[in-house]
C-alpha cells in the first residue's frame, strides 16, 4: 500500500499489508512507485460529484462506480459507444 504522509494513514501500519509512504515535500515518487494515479482519480471524482451538491449515502457506491468507469474510459466517444452496446444488449 502506497500513501502520502497524511496522518490518518498511520492506522495502516497495524494491518497485515506493507505500507509505504511517499513524502510529497521530498518528491512525488520513490523509484517506480507513486500515488499520482489514485490522486488523479480522486480529483476527477470530487470534481464530478461536486455537480450534484451531495449524493445520498446509500447511493454513493454507485456514483463512485460511475466515476471509476469515466476515469477508465476517458474518451467520450468510447463512453458513448459502450453505453450504446449495453442498451442494445438489454433491449436485444
Amino acid at each position: 500500500m502506497y500513501t502520502d504522509t497524511f496522518q490518518s494513514y498511520n492506522a495502516l501500519d497495524v494491518s497485515e499489508f506493507k505500507h509505504y509512504r511517499i513524502n510529497h515535500s521530498e518528491g512525488f515518487a520513490a523509484q517506480q512507485q507513486h500515488i499520482n494515479g489514485i490522486e488523479n482519480f480522486w480529483n476527477q471524482a470530487k470534481r464530478h460529484l461536486r455537480k450534484f451538491n451531495g449524493v445520498p449515502q446509500a447511493h454513493f457506491p454507485l456514483f463512485l462506480k460511475e466515476c471509476e468507469w469515466r476515469f477508465n474510459n476517458g474518451d467520450p466517444k468510447r463512453q458513448l459507444s459502450q453505453l450504446k452496446q449495453w442498451v442494445k444488449r438489454e433491449l436485444g
